[in-house]
């Protein structure tokens, strides 16, 4: 089942996404679950959140996901939502 996450970074925070970003791109790799992912940006592109659809089997397995995300963990987001998702193109 598709989990659309998406994450808005504390405001400031860019340098521990940057601190961050290697473990959290290895923990993609090592799970295995995430189907498609990048960074979300803001008007001087720079980037200041996360989307990131996962394939797993339910919301819990969702959840548990994004907590042991290593973003998650350095304190990153301000905000995380985590929805069922249903792609219809591409």
């Amino acid at each position: 089942m598709l989990f659309a996450l998406m994450a808005h970074d504390k405001p400031g925070a860019l340098e521990i996404r940057k601190a961050n970003r290697d473990a959290h791109l290895a923990y993609i790799a090592d799970t295995g679950v995430v189907a498609q992912a990048g960074p979300l940006l803001n008007d001087a592109g720079d980037m200041c959140g996360s989307l990131v659809i996962l394939d797993v089997d339910d919301q819990a397995a969702a959840d548990g996901w994004a907590e042991n995300d290593p973003y998650a963990k350095a304190g990153l987001f301000e905000s995380v939502a985590i929805l069922p998702w249903k792609k219809v193109i591409g």
